[in-house]
């Protein structure tokens, strides 16, 4: 099994449980959530890296629209994965 855990931190306990509430409804059985004051870890589990890379993927998508849509994010966003889409 494979597996990927990640932490992001913010300003606020208040700014990490808004971030973390918008994300719930996504993450499903694929991502395990817990939020600690400021901080969300994340952990992800998948049989092949394929599979984990795809589930990290569409979790950092959903963050990236929470933190958009929260006002956190302003500006264009950093291309991480260097294709020439904005995603």
């Amino acid at each position: 099994m494979n597996t990927l855990d990640l932490r992001v931190e913010y300003g606020s306990p208040e700014t990490a449980a808004a971030v973390a509430a918008a994300l719930d409804p996504d993450n499903g059985t694929y991502v395990e959530m817990e939020v600690r004051e400021n901080v969300i870890n994340f952990k992800m589990e998948a049989k092949s890296a394929g599979s984990l890379r795809n589930t990290a993927d569409d979790l950092l998508a959903c963050l990236k629209i929470a933190e958009e849509a929260s006002g956190l994010v302003r500006g264009p966003a950093a291309d991480l994965d260097g294709d020439p889409s904005p995603e």
